[in-house]
Order: C-alpha cells, then structure tokens, then sequence
C-alpha cells in the first residue's frame, strides 16, 4: 500500500507541476514517456530474467494452476466490456486496455497515455492502483466468501511483489509460489494487452 501512496503522490505532484507550467513546455512534448516506458521495459526485463530460480519453482505447480492466470484475464476483460456498456462515451477497446493494466499501473499508464491519452492513461493508472488496494484491504473477505484463489485473481499482476504478503497470510503459505507464477505471467502478458487494445 505504501508504494502505491508513493506513486500517487508522484502524479498529484506532476499534475501541480503542469498545472502551474513549473516545467517549460517544449521539454514535456518531447518524447520523455516513450523513452521513460523504454527504461521501464529494460528495468522489468532484467528483474524477471535476474531471478533465475523463480522458473525452476515453477515446475513444482500443480497443472491445474497454469490456468489460473488465464481465468484472471478472461474474467477481467470479460468484467471490461460489460462496464464499457455503462460508458458510451468510450469504446469497449478502450476500456479494455485499461483493464488490460491488470494492477500494473506503473507500466500500463504510460503505455496508455503514450497511445490514447492523458485522460485514459489517468483512468488507468487510477483504476489499477484500486485494483491493488482491493486486494490488500479485502484479502480477508475474499478468501472467506469466494475461496483462496480469489484474493491472487483479483491482486492481478501485483501478486509477485506488492500483494504477496497479505496472499500469504490469509490464503497461506503454499499459496505463495502459485501468487509468484500469477503475477509472473500477468507482468509479461501486460504490455502485449495493452498495446494490442490501444491499436484497435
């Protein structure tokens, strides 16, 4: 919860800062978020391929659990363009890709904003945040009335970091390498959702 307060801040500042004009124009229409997205891709590369122990875990999962990540996909797209029904004034593809974030905000924001906009990519970045806080705050509701799996489903690609903790404490320790193997592949499917809803 304390990173996603951090990057919350780090938008409300930047926000005043535009705002206010503290920062002169010309350096912000230059592509500062194209290259800002390069290092962040860079960045994540090298922190899934450092951790070289974490695929040999993976074989260790029961079968049934490799559908796992897929179902959390469905079940949020699906969830996207039934609300997209409520927007007319947004396409389904949009807000499919704001779903498509799939709690990454960091790195699904700024894809969005690079491709649909500001406003879109504020949408995005809010709305995953939500989706990490969901799962923090309601871990325990959620394995009570909807079982263990349900608090890494709705954790979506924050299962491997942020969220993890709390996966383990109210689903359980053996939950873990499952949460790990979750986020994994959501963290990789993410920008090839996004970047795929954004083209249509």
């Amino acid at each position: 919860m304390k990173s996603s307060i951090i990057i919350v801040s780090f938008f409300m500042i930047g926000l005043l800062f535009g705002y206010f004009e503290i920062i002169p124009i010309p350096v912000i229409d230059n592509d500062v978020s194209f290259y800002v997205l390069c290092c962040l891709m860079f960045f994540v590369g090298l922190s899934l391929g450092n951790d070289s122990h974490t695929l040999k875990r993976f074989k260790t999962l029961n079968h049934r659990f490799y559908l796992l990540p897929l179902a959390t996909i469905i079940g949020t797209l699906v969830g996207c363009a039934m609300v997209s029904l409520l927007m007319p004034s947004r396409s389904v593809f949009d807000v499919m890709a704001v779903g498509s974030g799939l709690g990454y905000y960091s790195l699904s924001s700024i894809f969005i904003t690079e491709y649909k906009g500001a406003e879109l990519g504020t949408v995005a970045l809010l709305s995953n945040i939500l989706r990490e806080i969901t799962a923090l705050l309601f871990a325990p509701l959620l394995v009570k009335y909807f079982g263990r799996l349900a608090p890494i489903s709705v954790g979506g690609a924050t299962t491997m970091d942020t969220t993890l903790p709390i996966i383990m404490r109210f689903s359980g320790k053996e939950f873990a390498i499952i949460a790990v193997f979750h986020g994994f592949v959501l963290d990789l499917s993410v920008p090839i959702l996004v970047s795929f809803f954004c083209s249509l």
